[in-house]
């Protein structure tokens, strides 16, 4: 019996000393005039943020945090009240970071590998796109011009990134850091609908299972590449459902029904007697946070006088649209079929946003372009 219990604790004790020897990495340094703050030491995982360890700052605000050597590229956080330094490890280094709590997010200084350094430049792009897109919503400009001009900025940040982060270091963890940067809640690439941007997920993905076959992260970004390959395959159109552009550019409209975040069945045609924009989008394009503010404002500007806004989404992910329309205050509905769905060839859409008006009558009165003057537009026919 006593030999038993001394082969127990002899065991016991080697695990103790395996688990204190086991590969870690470090993450230590100082955050400048934040005495009584608390730090946390967060993980960025494909579920979510996951809290690791935390610690009260004093007025030396100096830290220290340990974690467990990761078996592929992982990504990580320290927080101060809502401001993150994000960063990755991929091996047993050592990270030092030098911040102060007034630009906590932005004015940080780290070292330990390329992949951090450019983490943070990316970090620092993103800040910088965001406050520009805050100042175009307060810029006051119509809502067609303001969308043209995020457009640009949108498309002028994805091809900076897409060029010198992206397909520069497709292997590199601060690629893959790119491909899952968001604007206002929504990710700036689309791996789901935009065949260009499936096409960045598609060269780190390739990059990645060829190093890490077995990582969770290998297999999920492979997954949603194959989704976005089916989704921008060229929509093959069912017979009998081509109609002619220009039916939809007269007076005659076609019905769109279909069910909002409730299940509940809507259709075009019972808005008769309503003015109505018939708005076809996806909620996970960049432009659509932007857009939806627009939008907002003119139906608290118009409802009360007869306006309804009918928005139809293509987005391919159902929760996600859920989650994103749950809180507007007009029709929000979904085809499933996404990029295949029949109201693309009925209407003629060449591109999302794209929107119609439809007069009180239920017929279709016009095709709205990307520099059209809504305000104005819908007054007509208030």
């Amino acid at each position: 019996m006593k030999k038993n219990v001394y082969i127990a604790a002899a065991l016991l004790s080697a695990a103790l000393v395996a688990c204190e020897n086991r590969p870690a990495f470090q993450v230590e340094g100082t955050v400048a005039d934040a005495d009584g703050k608390m730090l946390y030491f967060e993980q960025t995982g494909l579920e979510g943020i996951v809290s690791l360890d935390s610690v009260r700052l004093d007025a030396d605000g100096d830290f220290s945090f340990e974690g467990g050597r990761p078996s592929s590229p992982e990504f990580f956080r320290l927080r101060v009240d809502n401001q993150v330094i994000n960063f990755s490890v991929d091996s047993t280094e050592t990270v030092t970071v030098e911040a102060g709590l007034k630009n906590f997010a932005t004015g940080y200084r780290i070292e330990g590998s390329e992949n951090n350094v450019k983490i943070k430049e990316l970090a620092l792009l993103q800040a910088d796109l965001q406050a520009k897109v805050d100042g175009l919503g307060k810029s006051g400009l119509p809502a067609g011009i303001a969308q043209d001009s995020l457009m640009r900025m949108i498309n002028a940040y994805k091809d900076h990134v897409r060029r010198d982060y992206i397909f520069a270091g497709p292997n590199k963890a601060y690629a893959y850091f790119a491909l899952f940067q968001t604007l206002n809640g929504y990710m700036i690439f689309d791996p789901l609908t935009n065949k260009d941007d499936v096409k960045c997920f598609a060269a780190v993905a390739t990059s990645l299972n060829n190093m890490y076959p077995h990582a969770d992260r290998s297999r999920n970004l492979y997954n949603m590449v194959i989704k976005g390959m089916k989704n921008t395959r060229a929509p093959q159109v069912r017979e009998g459902l081509e109609v002619p552009v220009d039916k939809v550019e007269v007076t005659s409209i076609i019905d769109v029904p279909l069910r909002d975040v409730d299940g509940v069945l809507h259709h075009l045609t019972d808005l008769k007697g309503k003015v109505v924009l018939l708005d076809f989008t996806a909620y996970a394009a960049p432009a659509s946070g932007v857009r939806n503010l627009a939008l907002r404002d003119l139906y608290k500007k118009y409802a009360s006088q007869g306006l309804e806004i009918y928005q139809v989404s293509f987005d391919a992910d159902e929760h996600f649209w859920k989650t994103a329309a749950d809180n507007l205050p007009w029709i929000c509905v979904r085809d499933p079929q996404g990029p295949y769905s029949q109201y693309i060839n009925l209407y003629g859409l060449t591109g999302l946003p794209c929107a119609f008006l439809v007069n009180r009558a239920n017929e279709l009165s016009a095709r709205l372009g990307e520099n059209a003057d809504l305000d104005a537009e819908i007054r007509k026919l208030l």
